[in-house]
């Protein structure tokens, strides 16, 4: 009997802990193997004089060199003959390649509510119609989603908010970035990204304000964010009715507890 109850309680401790890191665990952004050795990709960030910023840069250089090193020694092991060490450095290259590595500098944080998506910009264009690409190959199955792809796509949305601010297609780039931090379970992120969607433009064509409405909602329980925030997409969002139905219950309902 003792061993039972210290069973379920283990099993329960794994549940409560695998709980904990369900939703906002970064999945978002992990880096895509394909861009890992990409160098200096927030070298034009706008206040890049930020320490965090300057901080992540200098981590990122130190990845890349230990990385480059590892190949160096692999290759000076290959040409000497020493199987015993290039094994090793070998070794050590496969386990680096396989640690999560997170890109820290969140774009639509740094790039801050005041853009203004009002450019027609073709490379600008061309970024955000690879990321479509990119985003529709990796939602071909419909149980299984490849989620390098995704961040890949990823990738591809920050590089235009990043590098074309003022792009008229900068919000719809942060509104599908957003649903793809939601599918991640980045909550906290994916609120940001629908929120500059309708911050960038106002009269943006999408459902932003309630889908960041629903995330404080929902899976922040921020209420008077929500509250405020379906009452704007109420009156300014393209809702569908059962957009609209969902809105309007919880408008009367967040108010009511208030």
């Amino acid at each position: 009997m003792a061993r039972l109850v210290l069973i379920t309680n283990l099993a329960a401790l794994v549940i409560a802990l695998g709980g904990c890191t369900e939703y906002d665990s970064g999945k978002g952004r992990l880096t895509a193997r394909n861009v890992r050795e990409t160098t200096d990709r927030h070298a034009v960030i706008a206040a890049a004089q930020d320490k965090e910023v300057d901080t992540v840069e200098g981590m990122a250089m130190h990845r890349r060199a230990y990385r480059e090193s590892l190949v160096a020694l692999i290759k000076h092991y290959k040409n000497t003959g020493n199987y015993m060490k290039r094994q090793w450095a070998e070794k050590e290259l496969e386990t680096l390649d396989t640690i999560p590595q997170y890109d820290y500098i969140i774009e639509a944080s740094i790039a801050g509510p005041d853009l203004k998506a009002s450019q027609e910009i073709p490379e600008a264009d061309d970024l955000y119609y690879e990321a479509l690409v990119l985003e529709d190959e990796a939602n071909k199955l419909i149980l299984i989603k490849n989620e390098d792809l995704l961040r890949l796509a990823l990738d591809r949305y920050n590089s235009l908010i990043r590098d074309y601010p003022k792009s008229d297609k900068i919000d719809d780039a942060a509104y599908r970035a957003a649903k793809i931090y939601q599918g991640f379970k980045d909550y906290s992120i994916a609120a940001l990204y629908y929120q500059r969607a309708f911050q960038w433009d106002p009269e943006t064509v999408y459902p932003a304000r309630y889908k960041a409405a629903y995330i404080f909602d929902k899976k922040l329980h921020q209420r008077s964010e929500a509250l405020e925030l379906y009452q704007q997409a109420l009156e300014l969002d393209p809702l569908n009715e059962t957009q609209k139905q969902i809105a309007n219950e919880r408008v009367a309902e967040l108010t009511t507890s208030d």
